[in-house]
């Protein structure tokens, strides 16, 4: 089955590009009932780790995996680039590249927006039951998303802060850029780490692994934007979340373009539209979490949401239609609500 997304810019529906699309359908199909030794290698670091291993790094792994290929027929600006295209020669590289992003993702300046922390195919949902948008536990186990076992109870305090408060969900698929960005401004107030699964975000593993999100490794950082300076919308939970051949979520805030990064840590001041991390390398996730009341997201990308011109896997096992939408890095997805 195709899967298709609405295009913002334009409006117009777009095919996407599955990558690996065979080998997913396969780890998530029936046969891991029956396979479950496989299945469970199939979604460890090790094997994550392995593949993105043999599909980036290694001079033979784009052909291989038909990655050069793919990039070939995905089109990538390398115009964007801060590095020549030259010195872009293997897949990792590719993956990891820098962009001008002051240039080519222009920001609102508007203090009260949120921007997009990536260029991603991008959901919006409610933990609302009254709510156009509610999609509790479809994509992700609001209960498990923040804190998975003992070691993390302590973090069972943002369950409560977030109760009944909306969420955007940015699918960054492997041709994208993988730099994620600061979506307001703030202060972090915590940041930390939950070890878990490397399941795709291949919109089949999506549907068909139970709440996968909540199952993969992740790092959690809570921003408090009512400081000064701050967006001012209460607690934003920005979660990044690895899926299959990501190695790591590097952690490489800057103030200014790429200079001098750092590691983002509790107490430090992040600025909107700003790099903050680092997937390396392959296809993610990011969600951000808002309060509830605190943020208005955008009509047309609610909208797109519910368009029956195009086709896609998320209409499968969610009960309606759930169309993406294609978004920059640094674009307006949200408004400060002003409202109760």
């Amino acid at each position: 089955m195709i899967h298709q997304y609405i295009e913002r810019n334009t409006s117009e529906v777009r095919n996407e590009k599955i990558f690996g699309d065979r080998i997913v359908n396969f780890i998530y199909s029936d046969a891991k009932e029956n396979i479950e030794v496989l299945y469970n290698a199939a979604i460890s670091a090790r094997m994550s780790a392995l593949l993105g291993h043999i599909n980036f790094t290694l001079p033979f792994g784009n052909l291989l995996t038909g990655s050069k290929r793919l990039m070939k027929e995905l089109g990538i600006n390398f115009a964007e680039c801060v590095d020549a295209g030259s010195n872009l020669n293997n897949a990792r590289k590719i993956f990891e590249r820098k962009i001008k992003y002051w240039e080519c993702r222009p920001m609102s300046q508007d203090h009260g927006v949120v921007v997009s922390p990536a260029d991603a195919n991008m959901l919006v949902g409610s933990f609302l039951d009254s709510s156009r948008i509610f999609l509790k536990n479809k994509f992700f186990s609001y209960e498990e998303m923040f804190a998975s076992n003992e070691k993390h109870d302590d973090k069972n305090k943002w369950l409560d802060e977030f109760k009944n408060g909306d969420f955007a969900i940015f699918r960054l698929t492997p041709e994208k850029y993988h730099y994620n960005h600061a979506p307001v401004s703030g202060r972090v107030l915590d940041i930390y780490e939950i070890s878990g699964a490397y399941h795709s975000c291949n919109p089949t593993a999506i549907i068909h692994a139970v709440t996968p999100l909540s199952k993969n490794k992740r790092v959690v950082t809570i921003i408090d934007t009512d400081v000064e300076g701050g967006t001012c919308i209460g607690l934003v939970a920005m979660i990044e979340v690895v899926a299959l051949m990501i190695g790591d979520i590097v952690q490489c805030y800057s103030d200014h373009q790429y200079e001098a990064p750092q590691d983002v840590i509790a107490g430090m001041f992040v600025s909107k539209g700003q790099p903050k991390s680092l997937y390396r390398p392959g296809s993610s996730t990011d969600v951000i979490v808002f309060q509830k009341n605190k943020i208005k997201f955008c009509d047309d990308i609610i909208n797109n949401m519910y368009r029956m011109d195009a086709r896609s896997r998320f209409s499968q096992g969610f009960g309606r239609p759930l169309v993406e939408t294609s978004v920059t890095v640094r674009s307006t997805i949200a408004y400060r609500r002003t409202e109760k």
